[in-house]
């Protein structure tokens, strides 16, 4: 009963919401428009989420695909804007950025992340957004669907396809650690 309660404005299921999504909608994002602007991206969906949080209808898996498609228009905003006005050395940006404490195993995590997260990325676009709607954020077929406005057998397809490809990137011989 969280989605209710945040709907209601409870500070700790929006919480909860937020920690329970939040992970899955930045790798979707990075993937999207890349590591350096996911959060960001990200942070900006969040505030119409939870701007218009109240006026949502629906459970929770509709929440997921509310949330994501939100996101998805962000990042087509941003990814519009990118192109209008390309970005320069962004190195000044790193000085004022504050240092991330991670553990090791955070650290692995990430690393093992990102190698995923990369592999999906040279899939075709429309495989690559179906495998991380469908794997990544664990929407059904329709939910994904809504969110790319196609057909859900065609998210199954493209999800299909691309998870076919992403095990014949694993198998090749050449494939090295860093890929």
């Amino acid at each position: 009963m969280t989605l209710p309660a945040a709907q209601r404005g409870d500070e700790h299921a929006f919480r909860v919401l937020y920690r329970a999504t939040q992970p899955k909608l930045l790798r979707y994002l990075r993937v999207l428009v890349g590591p350096a602007d996911a959060e960001d991206v990200a942070s900006d969906a969040w505030l119409h989420i939870a701007r218009d949080l109240t006026n949502f209808k629906g459970d929770l898996d509709g929440f997921r695909a509310w949330a994501t498609t939100i996101a998805r228009n962000r990042a087509m905003d941003h990814l519009r804007r990118r192109q209008r006005r390309p970005v320069v050395d962004g190195a000044e940006e790193l000085l004022d950025s504050p240092a991330r404490e991670n553990t090791a195993e955070e650290a692995m995590d990430a690393v093992a992340t990102d190698a995923a997260l990369a592999l999906i990325a040279r899939l075709p676009k429309d495989q690559a957004e179906a495998v991380l709607l469908r794997v990544v954020m664990g929407l059904d077929a329709k939910a994904a669907a809504e969110v790319l406005g196609k057909r859900p057998g065609a998210v199954r397809t493209a999800a299909h396809r691309g998870l076919r490809k992403l095990q014949e990137y694993l198998d090749s011989p050449g494939r090295t650690s860093r890929e």
